[in-house]
């Protein structure tokens, strides 16, 4: 098997004009980025395509995952690469990759094998240096903070409660926790304790991917709360007079990109936020575009669904005002077995040896996990179809036992999908199913109402979706909590900052947990952003590189040419 690098480089691309033209867009609504086969739109072309019907919007999610991912990305591009081989207009829509991911252990998001998003480098290098204007305008603000309090403090911000960081877009461990301002006030300014997040965990890019204008990014932005007063005041970048220059540069990153997929489906890609600590989703004004240039829209959520769905549902359909039609829980055997708590599966090492021999029966302990995914995506009233992303070492009983499970708990149906190795053409009978469930009854419905209080919204979520048995608040949470009603950022939306690896709080607690309780050690405010995020353990928003990153691969060959990247 070719490497996805090697696969990308053999694709013959169509000009950006074409894939635009799919769309029905004219050149008036895009400029050319570096390239014949990157382009940004035009924010104009949202006037233009009102008055065309929607699409069918589908999201792609996913299990519990594995340390290994599932396989959503190249399942949304090999899905909408097979939709649109049986005749249907299709535009997927995904997020921007991160540089930590794809210089760790993770790789690119751009999909993989025969699903991808080309061109592969440009994708996973930079593209239009959205995620740097998001760095620039995070740091400005950073720095406009620090230089508030050598001034003189004229805001009475106490230090001890800011809590906005800088930002890089590298995994850096040594960054989380740093002190700033040594050397003097001269030299260094006010010395203090601070950190590093990594740059997709921002809320400036959380503000990108919910904004629906310029004039709503340049209010968001006026919105943030950087920490407080002494008398325990929100401070906003408004009061800080960051926010202006902050959308300045943030101008061009506010627009969709769009690039293709191997076999020359249109995808928008847009914004990259973190899911644990963000909503993980890519950017609505991305998906507001391409509802408008196709007959369906395909998004992928973070996570498996308990997150980034979850957040798809609960924040941005709240904010677009798009309702999703159908949604596709991506499922692998291997992932099925290891919820079953009998193996060990760890990123960058080869998997146990017993995970790969046939086990109906570990499958069937795992499949709890899917068990309740169907529930929760059913519970927004939304039609779930599973994709069983197939691997060579799958057993055909394995397949057939995750079919029978998915059908029985509520799934339309349940698709072998093989789209890595064969593209679209592998994808097909996943894409006739996505079809038929978008065609059912829709009764799409949030979790919460935002006018509950606050305890209310995150015990629904914890109860609902993950299955606890309650909830248990620290001090400080319970504290934060009372302050945030206080200050009217009550009525916000919950985005809980959990472990991907659970559906419970603890990412050993494997397949559908119950009975367990909920522990907020911490509750935040992204008021700009506009949700609040209770912390349940600890989470991480600065990674750390392994042993052996795969940076340590990627480099230039006598002929200049990017070699090791995947």
């Amino acid at each position: 098997m070719l490497s996805d690098l090697d696969i990308a480089r053999r694709a013959t691309l169509e000009p950006i004009a074409n894939i635009a033209e799919q769309m029905g867009l004219s050149s008036e609504d895009y400029d050319l980025y570096g390239s014949p086969y990157v382009a940004k739109l035009r924010l104009e072309v949202l006037d233009k395509l009102k008055d065309r019907p929607n699409a069918k919007y589908v999201v792609i999610t996913a299990i519990t995952p594995t340390p290994l991912g599932e396989g959503k990305s190249t399942t949304a591009v090999g899905l909408g690469q097979a939709m649109n081989l049986i005749g249907k207009r299709t535009i997927i829509s995904l997020r921007q990759p991160s540089q930590g991911p794809t210089f760790g252990i993770k790789g690119g998001a751009a999909g993989g094998g025969y699903s991808q998003v080309v061109p592969m480098e440009t994708f996973n290098l930079h593209l239009t240096g959205d995620i740097h204007a998001v760095t620039a305008a995070n740091n400005l603000l950073a720095a406009m903070i620090d230089n508030k309090l050598l001034r003189g403090n004229p805001l009475n911000i106490d230090p001890d409660t800011i809590t906005w960081k800088r930002v890089l877009d590298v995994n850096d461990r040594a960054l989380r926790n740093i002190v700033i301002g040594l050397g003097g006030r001269a030299e260094g300014g006010i010395p203090r304790e601070t950190g590093f997040d990594i740059a997709v965990a921002s809320e400036v890019m959380a503000i990108l991917a919910l904004t629906t204008s310029l004039e709503d990014m340049r209010e968001r932005f006026g919105r943030i709360v950087i920490g407080l007063t002494y008398d325990k005041k929100p401070v906003t970048a408004e009061q800080i007079g960051a926010a202006g220059a902050m959308t300045v540069l943030m101008k061009e990153a506010i627009r969709p990109n769009i690039l293709q997929t191997l076999e020359n489906t249109p995808a928008i890609v847009h914004a990259g936020p973190f899911a644990n600590i963000a909503h993980g989703n890519s950017s609505i004004l991305g998906d507001l575009v391409a509802s408008k240039c196709g007959d369906y829209l395909l998004t992928e959520a973070g996570f498996g669904a308990d997150i980034g769905a979850e957040k798809f549902f609960n924040i941005k359909c709240r904010a677009s005002g798009l309702q999703p039609d159908a949604a596709v829980l991506v499922a692998t055997v291997r992932a099925l077995k290891a919820h079953s708590g009998k193996y060990k599966i760890v990123a960058g090492k080869p998997l146990p040896a017993e995970l790969l021999e046939k086990n109906v029966a570990d499958v069937e302990i795992g499949a709890a996990n899917l068990v309740k995914h169907i529930e929760n995506v059913r519970q927004f009233g939304v039609t779930p179809v599973v994709a069983i992303n197939a691997f060579d070492s799958d057993h055909p009983e394995e397949i057939e036992a995750i079919k029978r499970i998915a059908v029985q708990a509520g799934a339309l149906g349940a698709a072998v999908a093989r789209h890595w190795a064969e593209g679209g053409r592998g994808a097909t009978e996943l894409a006739e199913m996505v079809v038929q469930a978008c065609d059912q009854p829709n009764e799409f419905r949030f979790l919460y109402d935002v006018d509950q209080p606050i305890k209310k919204k995150i015990e629904a979520i914890a109860t609902k979706l993950y299955g606890a048995a309650g909830v248990e608040y620290e001090p400080t949470a319970e504290r934060q909590i009372r302050d945030y009603e206080a200050n009217g950022f009550g009525k916000l939306p919950i985005c809980m900052a959990k472990t991907h690896l659970s559906l419970s709080h603890d990412p050993s607690l494997k397949g559908a947990p119950t009975g367990f309780t909920l522990p907020i050690r911490e509750v935040r405010a992204s008021v700009g952003a506009g949700f609040i995020y209770p912390l349940c353990g600890e989470m991480r928003t600065m990674p750390g590189l392994s042993e052996h990153p795969a940076a340590e691969q990627v480099d230039i060959d006598e002929d200049g040419t990017v070699v090791g990247l995947f």
